[in-house]
């Protein structure tokens, strides 16, 4: 996976070009239920086997074909990813984003063992990339000089270009000390190698380059594949063991 790390990026965050092919992503862009969507007031989103209950536990069921084979079963194979999640992958996520929708900066938070996995379909779209604020103690922060202030005030952050039928993987301090979110743009601009944290390892950036380093959106749909930790032992007697 080493040679698919963001460098920019001061933490563990992973991105592949071309993880599937076009006829995977038009195969499972068919495969999505149309009768399971959830409209929210700037997206509209399923969860597959099922949302999680309030107490943040998963009902388990077995995932369907379509997300076992291409897409868990090729995360899966990637040494080192999703080793340590006690259930491997067990939930997926799906949003889809029109023109114009976006998402508040955010984190996935523990309710998840700390690796998800991303695999975006039909557009392309810049995900915000933000390190979190650390709470600091009163006495900490009073010891702290006006200049290291002044430089802390501001949170670092980046801007990671995600294509279609690419994978995105964040782990580690990627998954604990950044938030992220989409913003609600109809076209994203000023894309370029210096503005873009993984500008090398996109698949194909002439076309970003061709149209003066913009990118108008299209319907982009996102496939987030996590492990939920808490799994109901009810689920797992109705269900049988998730598979992956």
């Amino acid at each position: 996976m080493e040679e698919f790390r963001v460098d920019a990026l001061p933490s563990s965050m992973y991105y592949v070009p071309n993880f599937i092919s076009a006829e995977e992503e038009a195969s499972i862009l068919q495969s999505i239920p149309a009768n399971r969507w959830v409209s929210l007031s700037h997206r509209r989103l399923q969860a597959i086997p099922s949302r999680l209950t309030a107490a943040n536990t998963l009902l388990p069921s077995p995932l369907p074909a379509w997300l076992r084979k291409p897409v868990i079963e090729r995360i899966m194979s990637l040494i080192g990813v999703f080793g340590g999640a006690p259930h491997g992958i067990n939930h997926c996520l799906i949003n889809e984003y029109l023109p114009g929708q976006g998402i508040m900066p955010h984190e996935d938070g523990g309710a998840y063992h700390p690796v998800v996995a991303t695999v975006s379909l039909g557009g392309s779209i810049v995900l915000d990339v933000t390190e979190k604020r650390l709470e600091r103690s009163e006495e900490l922060e009073s010891a702290r000089s006006a200049d290291e202030k002044l430089t802390q005030s501001t949170p670092k952050s980046w801007r990671v270009l995600q294509e279609p039928r690419s994978l995105l993987i964040t782990i580690g301090s990627a998954y604990t000390d950044t938030l992220h979110g989409i913003a609600e743009v109809t076209e994203d601009v000023d894309l370029s190698e210096k503005t873009i944290a993984n500008w090398e390892l996109l698949g194909d950036h002439s076309s970003i380059v061709a149209c003066g380093g913009r990118n108008e959106r299209t319907t982009r749909i996102s496939l987030t594949l996590r492990d939920v930790k808490k799994v109901s032992s009810v689920g797992s007697k109705l269900f049988g063991k998730a598979r992956t």
